[in-house]
């Protein structure tokens, strides 16, 4: 099963200049949740973007550059041959970035999504949603608090 992750505002913006404009302490840590333990498939960049591997979880790399390489870390050159890495018994996440998510999306199964309920100037976007494709089955909404700058929904979508 393979599921797209990510947190995206109203206007689909997923981030500028590599990096998010939002700070959601508890997406962070539903991000974790879901995805420890499991294959998780990114961009380079997306995966340059972090401070270090995420823990307890398997990074597979996607990257055009044919000598990248990261101790740990599965690199590819692309979506296909991810998907080829990563075991068929459990769930795969495709963590982003942006590129990938559009590539992904005509294999994928669930969409996990916070909605951040703003709109943020952008240079990153997740793909449009299509209602005859999927489904929304679960809903889970959070107000903005001391925390959380923005009000933000876990969305799930499964395809129909």
């Amino acid at each position: 099963m393979i599921t797209l992750i990510a947190a995206a505002a109203e206007n689909n913006a997923l981030g500028k200049d590599n990096q998010l404009v939002w700070h959601l302490p508890n997406d962070f840590k539903r991000f974790k949740a879901l995805t420890t333990g499991h294959y998780i498939v990114m961009g380079r960049k997306t995966f340059e973007s972090f401070p270090k591997p995420l823990p307890q979880r398997t990074h597979v790399i996607i990257t055009r550059q044919a000598d990248y390489t990261y101790e740990g870390c599965l690199v590819v050159h692309s979506l296909e041959e991810a998907l080829t890495v990563c075991p068929k018994d459990q769930v795969t996440y495709i963590i982003g970035g942006a590129e990938i998510y559009h590539q992904a999306m005509r294999w994928a199964d669930t969409i996990e999504l916070t909605r951040v309920h703003a709109t943020f100037e952008a240079d990153a976007f997740f793909p449009e949603i299509p209602e005859e494709e999927w489904e929304l089955i679960a809903t889970e909404s959070h107000p903005a608090d001391d925390k959380h700058a923005v009000s933000y929904t876990y969305c799930t979508y499964r395809r129909k």
